[in-house]
């Protein structure tokens, strides 16, 4: 599985890592990137995401975040045009802010992927989150259904109920 990493922070700061398949690569980009204070910039993510759907097959977008502070009628804009290249977006958002989670839950309604909370602090429950859309990008939807039925596919089994909801 190919994970690119693409972050935001500060003032108008939005970068994205080069394709890695090593778990360890992975963590070691994961591990130089620091908070910034700043606006969010999730219509980069996308549009950033649809640019790379003309370079290579995009089986998934993953986007962990608190809080949404863009025009939510642009983001769902630049989530119809992934939408329309087949790309889901599973949206795991930290804490409880309102205006986020309308947001998030929207595109990933438009997108047939999945918003799921989690609580802040808690590795585990994000940690199963990234497994299943792991599993779900290399195996699509059959492998998730196969994981929810494991002893470890709590994440499988949350992700199954917002696919159906969409």
């Amino acid at each position: 599985l190919d994970v690119q990493l693409v972050y935001f922070r500060g003032n108008r700061e939005c970068r994205a890592s080069k394709w890695v398949s090593d778990p360890a690569a992975l963590a070691r980009l994961m591990t130089t990137v620091s908070c910034q204070g700043g606006h969010t910039q999730i219509g980069k993510v996308l549009s950033h995401a649809r640019q790379e759907t003309e370079k290579r097959k995009i089986n998934a977008l993953v986007y962990v975040g608190d809080c949404m502070e863009e025009a939510v009628d642009d983001l769902c804009g630049r989530a119809g045009d992934l939408a329309l290249h087949g790309v889901p977006v599973f949206l795991f958002q930290e804490g409880r802010d309102r205006t986020a989670e309308s947001a998030f839950r929207e595109i990933a309604r438009l997108t047939k992927g999945a918003w799921c909370a989690f609580d802040q602090g808690s590795a585990d429950q994000l940690r199963a989150l990234l497994r299943a859309v792991a599993v779900y990008a290399s195996g699509g939807r059959a492998a998730l259904v196969r994981l929810s039925q494991t002893r470890d596919g709590a994440g499988a089994q949350r992700l199954l109920t917002q696919m159906k909801r969409n």
